[in-house]
C-alpha cells in the first residue's frame, strides 16, 4: 500500500551480481517475489487486507421498510474471530494457486510423473 504513493525508482528491485555465487540477484524484495505475474526466485510474500466485518454490536441507523420511518437496525452476533480465520483461508487460497501453477508447468498423470518432470526441469537448469 505504501508503494502506491511512491515513485517506481523507490520501489523497484535493482538487479545486482553475486561474485561469490556467480549469479544475478535482486538487491531487495519489494515486489514480494512476483513480477508481472511471474515468480522471480525470491521469497514469495503475500500482503492481504480484509474489509471490516459486517456484523456490529452497536446498531446502525436504518429505515423500517414498511413504515419508511427511521429506526435502529437489528444487531446480531459480532464475528470477532474473523481475522484469524481469514489468514487461514488466504494461506490455503495461495497454496491452491501455487499448486495449480506448479501442475500447469510440471503436470502429469501421476505424482511420480510430475516429480520426474520437475526433476528433469531442474537438471536442465543446472546444465545451462
Amino acid at each position: 500500500i505504501e508503494c502506491a504513493s511512491m515513485r517506481g525508482s523507490e520501489t523497484h528491485d535493482p538487479i545486482g551480481y553475486d561474485d561469490r555465487k556467480k549469479t544475478f540477484k535482486r538487491c531487495s524484495n519489494n515486489a514480494g517475489g512476483l513480477e508481472g505475474g511471474v515468480t522471480n526466485g525470491q521469497l514469495l510474500t503475500v500482503r492481504a487486507f480484509m474489509k471490516p466485518i459486517a456484523t456490529l454490536s452497536a446498531a446502525l441507523d436504518s429505515v423500517d421498510m414498511a413504515t419508511k420511518k427511521k429506526k435502529k437496525a437489528s444487531t446480531e452476533r459480532s464475528d470477532v474471530t474473523a481475522v484469524p480465520a481469514c489468514g487461514v483461508v488466504a494461506e490455503a487460497a495461495v497454496a491452491v494457486e501455487l499448486a495449480s501453477a506448479f501442475l500447469e508447468k510440471f503436470g502429469g498423470d501421476s505424482v511420480r510423473e510430475t516429480e520426474r518432470n520437475y526433476e528433469a526441469y531442474l537438471k536442465a537448469l543446472r546444465g545451462m
